[in-house]
């Protein structure tokens, strides 16, 4: 990998204006595993206003020793220079009271919240100048070990920032090495957080209360969003900090279910999750497959094989709409994510239902939303503990909404309708008016690109001179003809969905 030429310049501009410059950070323990950084971030000993000497056009508008320095280019629009800081006291647990300027890298370095994210690079001046990595505190070590562990003592780390405790498992979450993805996937080992680390965030979870709405959403949503986000959220309720973002679903933990399951609620829920997650599906639907049966405790009764849990996708679909305004999810994605919690127990047997119930179940969950709600069922059944996510009846099922979802073919389809054929024909409402119509109609099924208004008209005028006896056979043949254009088009809807 290479150090892009944007960034290259930005230093050797600061260096040559005899200031220190460093990449620093998260991009660095990225480009040392194989991933390309999505953000490049820099830190020197110039001052802000002495970085903005060095590039006239840059922007400062913080309060964090940040310029944003602009690179002329598509391709890494802006690259971020930082100076030296320290932070002092940090009394709401997220922002320090403080901020100053440090003396060196060293200091710059120490305050900063785990090893892999406490290192920086060096670049020598020259084409063929070698990069030196600045790592004070092991981190290349924990690279290789895949350990999340804080700089320094994680109790003062994490009481400097609390949300750093969610990010810990955000990154056990989500990290992975660029140079280990061709590993099988059993043996691939997996991100782990430093045992000290670990019992700290156990210990100080309570400071996650602290924490604005937003940002655990944020972080919350990376978890969730992640390959490994049934993992994420195990780890979340080891660490003692789901019960601070989603504790209506720590209270499934343990709950057992009826003969149609084998895990209890709360793992039925992450299995569920796991396989969204694994199928690459949508945030609606990993968020609905997790929350699906959130109300299960609340209205189970009894135990053992025979419990029964009624009206719980009712009562879950008001629990998800409130945890959901409570973690400040945009309006859009509530309405979306309820709906499909609401109607995630929809009844379909294949001789049981008909078409007047699938076209209820898509009214009421909406077309668009009829692909999601059909994930979020296979993620259910998968989570139940059966082998297969999509049975004959969820195909068969699939094919019937995919049908009566489709247009009808009718003469609503014709570019003329009755009151164009009384006009053209000058005659008073009849029979003979559908007659008329289910011929066009015929016409253009053979012919598609014969529905225009003047040809329609054309045929019209001929047709209006026939007698009673003609039109009536020519409208039985063309109904005979829509009839089997209606078969052939079932027919090629169930090949589809491979359905009989």
């Amino acid at each position: 990998m290479t150090i892009p030429k944007e960034v290259k310049i930005i230093i050797e501009k600061l260096q040559k204006a005899k200031f220190e410059a460093y990449i620093v950070g998260g991009c660095v323990r990225d480009f040392l595993i194989g991933i390309n950084p999505k953000d490049w971030d820099i830190t020197t000993n110039a001052k802000p206003e002495e970085i903005q000497k060095v590039f006239p056009d840059s922007f400062y508008e913080n309060n964090f020793l940040t310029v944003t320095a602009r690179t002329g280019s598509k391709k890494i629009p802006e690259v971020e220079i930082t100076t030296y800081r320290l932070e002092a006291k940090y009394s709401d647990k997220r922002h320090p009271d403080e901020i100053k300027y440090a003396k060196t890298l060293e200091e710059d370095l120490s305050r900063r919240d785990f090893t892999i994210n406490a290192m920086a690079l060096r670049l020598g001046s020259g084409p063929s100048a070698k990069k030196e990595v600045v790592d004070l505190f092991e981190g290349q070590k924990d690279l290789k070990n895949k350990i999340i562990k804080t700089v320094g003592n994680p109790e003062e780390r994490f009481s400097e920032d609390a949300l750093r405790m969610l990010r810990a498992v955000r990154f056990a979450a989500t990290l992975e090495d660029g140079f280990s993805r061709q590993e099988a996937g059993p043996r691939q080992r997996r991100w782990k957080i430093e045992e000290n680390t670990a019992e700290a965030i156990k210990k100080n979870s309570i400071w996650l209360e602290a924490i604005s709405q937003e940002r655990i959403k944020d972080e919350f949503l990376k978890i969730i969003m992640s390959d490994k986000a049934e993992e994420g959220i195990e780890l979340l309720r080891e660490l003692s900090l789901l019960k601070y973002i989603i504790p209506e679903l720590l209270d499934n933990y343990g709950v057992s279910q009826s003969k149609h399951h084998i895990y209890d609620c709360y793992q039925h829920a992450i299995k569920s999750l796991g396989y969204a997650a694994k199928k690459k599906f949508n945030m609606h639907v990993r968020l609905a497959a997790l929350l699906h049966d959130i109300a299960k405790p609340k209205v189970k009764i009894g135990e053992g094989e025979e419990a029964t849990f009624y009206n719980h996708e009712i009562v879950g679909a008001k629990i998800t709409f409130q945890l959901l305004n409570r973690l400040k999810f945009s309006k859009k994605d509530v309405e979306k994510i309820t709906k499909l919690v609401r109607f995630h127990l929809f009844y379909y047997n294949v001789d049981e239902v008909g078409e007047s119930s699938v076209r209820r179940l898509v009214k009421n969950v909406g077309p668009e939303n009829i692909e999601e709600l059909l994930q979020v069922r296979q993620a259910d059944r998968i989570g139940s503990g059966v082998p297969k996510a999509e049975p004959y009846k969820l195909r068969h099922l699939k094919y019937l909404i995919d049908k009566v979802s489709q247009d009808p073919i009718s003469a609503k389809m014709l570019e003329i309708d009755g009151n164009d054929l009384m006009k053209i024909l000058k005659i008073k409402p009849g029979p003979k008016i559908g007659q008329i119509l289910d011929i066009l109609l015929g016409y253009v099924l053979d012919d598609p690109q014969k529905n225009s208004k003047e040809f329609l008209r054309k045929e019209a005028d001929k047709l209006g001179k026939l007698s009673q006896k003609e039109l009536q056979k020519l409208a039985e043949k063309s109904k005979q003809e829509k009839q089997e254009v209606e078969t052939k088009k079932d027919e090629m809807t169930k090949q589809k969905y491979w359905v009989t």
